[in-house]
């Protein structure tokens, strides 16, 4: 006969024999019980730690085939305030050290539940644990939680499972949800989930209790989420005194030279890469393009926009008529690229890196909420700050995002008559690294010094002489890649 742990010994979990061993050192007073079958060597003091430890083991052995109640499974299976429910075969309170367990009478595991820790215990499915939570749970005892979430947690869930596995999860869940109240006799609770979830997908009205669910079915539906993100910024912007370059450049052969510069870094940002007195011949000689025409038509596109007074000077409207505004400054950017949709607004979801951005069918709403929070944000390098992260956080297109965004930023430092901003190829990664850090994190203060001192660098330079300025910048390092070997420079200063 082997030795069993005294630790935690359950009588569920031996044989005759060694149920009879433990019962001997049970009268010796060499084991302890803490419950009926639930015996440990431990002094009394370590009792709750232990049944806290061996939780799963413990109930699977005093409650076999019992499901772990909805408020308890919403949270991943953890004890609430000290509780835990199960669903059994009776309704019972029992008190082990450290935990309440709180029976109540109801259906056993159904398909779907899954056993925990291959014991008799079971984790019931996603689509029964939300319609559990959607029960009307009567008012509880002031010394013990309510047995079943508020409906907003179930909404935000709801909205959490969108947004990590897509639209179609929710369709799926919705399908199980069908078949579990059809079992259990959930009819109103599925009522509820019904239509929380047709109001997520966009295809019925639903009351929703959350910021985030009211958004979604506004009569044109915004991402709440990044509206707050973005009053965040706007926040501090409106508090934040920034360090801002007034433009010099006063001729018209500096202001086409400064954008060739703006258009060949910016695309360099999204990739398409040339040599500068490559892209020179085409943009600036008119050399015919004969290779890798859609790059060339790139830069070509963001020049243009560049170099116009009509588009460098066109600042964000506010409210819907920003819609026609984006798409029309969208359709002449990328109108060499049709595989794009110019103009047109995506119709799928698009990422950049681990970050997704506002889906499809919230753009529209986004952008209009978003512009209507600009006029609020000070004039120049604050509020061109503001109007590049909306576009880049909401990505409403396909593609030309970036490009559009930068263009929409120097557009609102153009008509403050503030120097427009040049991201050089060596600070890509700055750049990109603060925008991913505001994006992510909420922080904007590394996007706010990175932006204030690459405008500083931009205005160091003289565009009058196109020659004499890449070769400066060359000097400055600003057409390198490695951050490792390289450091961009001030005009060459060092600071």
């Amino acid at each position: 006969m082997t030795t069993p742990n005294k630790t935690l010994l359950l009588y569920q979990e031996l044989n005759t024999a060694e149920i009879r061993q433990a019962q001997r050192q049970l009268s010796t007073g060499a084991l302890h019980r803490i419950a009926p079958g639930v015996l440990t060597s431990l002094d009394q003091d370590q009792w709750p730690s232990l049944i806290a430890r061996e939780r799963i083991r413990v109930l699977a052995a005093l409650f076999p085939e019992s499901v772990m109640g909805p408020r308890n499974a919403f949270v991943g299976g953890m004890p609430v305030e000290g509780v835990m429910y199960l669903e059994y075969r009776y309704t019972r309170r029992v008190e082990l050290p450290g935990i309440t367990i709180l029976l109540r009478k109801g259906y056993g595991p159904i398909y779907g539940d899954t056993p925990m820790m291959g014991r008799p215990i079971y984790f019931p499915s996603e689509a029964r644990t939300l319609l559990g939570n959607l029960t009307r749970s009567r008012k509880a005892p002031n010394d013990q939680p309510t047995k079943t979430v508020s409906r907003a947690e179930v909404e935000n869930r709801l909205i959490a499972i969108s947004d990590a596995r897509g639209e179609q999860a929710l369709s799926k869940l919705r399908d199980e949800a069908k078949l579990v109240a059809q079992t259990l006799g959930l009819a109103s609770e599925l009522k509820k989930l019904d239509d929380l979830i047709g109001a997520i997908l966009g295809t019925r009205q639903a009351d929703m209790s959350t910021v985030t669910g009211k958004g979604l079915t506004a009569a044109i539906p915004y991402d709440a989420q990044r509206l707050s993100r973005l009053e965040d910024l706007a926040s501090v912007l409106r508090a934040t005194p920034l360090r801002e370059s007034s433009c010099s450049i006063k001729s018209q052969t500096g202001r086409v030279n400064f954008a060739f510069l703006e258009s060949y870094f910016s695309n360099f940002i999204e990739g398409t890469e040339f040599e500068i007195q490559e892209a020179r011949a085409f943009v600036l000689q008119g050399k015919p393009i004969t290779e890798r025409p859609k790059d060339s038509h790139d830069i070509i596109g963001v020049f243009r926009q560049a170099s116009d007074t009509g588009w460098a000077n066109q600042t964000l409207s506010t409210g819907e008529s920003v819609l026609k505004q984006l798409r029309e400054r969208h359709a002449d950017q990328m109108r060499a690229r049709p595989e794009v949709m110019p103009g047109q607004f995506k119709t799928q979801a698009n990422w950049a890196g681990n970050t997704l951005f506002v889906a499809p069918r919230l753009v529209r709403g986004t952008l209009i909420e978003a512009s209507k929070i600009l006029p609020t944000v000070p004039v120049g390098l604050a509020r061109a700050l503001f109007a590049m992260f909306m576009v880049s956080e909401i990505h409403p297109f396909s593609d030309g995002n970036g490009r559009l965004a930068r263009l929409v930023m120097n557009a609102e430092l153009s008509v403050a008559n503030r120097y427009r901003i040049i991201v050089p190829t060596l600070y890509r990664e700055e750049y990109l690294d603060c925008l991913r850090v505001l994006t992510r994190e909420g922080e904007p203060k590394p996007f706010l010094d990175a932006m204030q001192w690459i405008q500083g660098w931009t205005a160091a330079f003289d565009y009058e002489d196109l020659d004499k300025t890449i070769d400066t910048m060359a000097t400055c390092n600003a057409f390198e890649r490695s951050r490792i070997q390289h450091r961009l420079l001030m005009n060459c200063s060092g600071l």
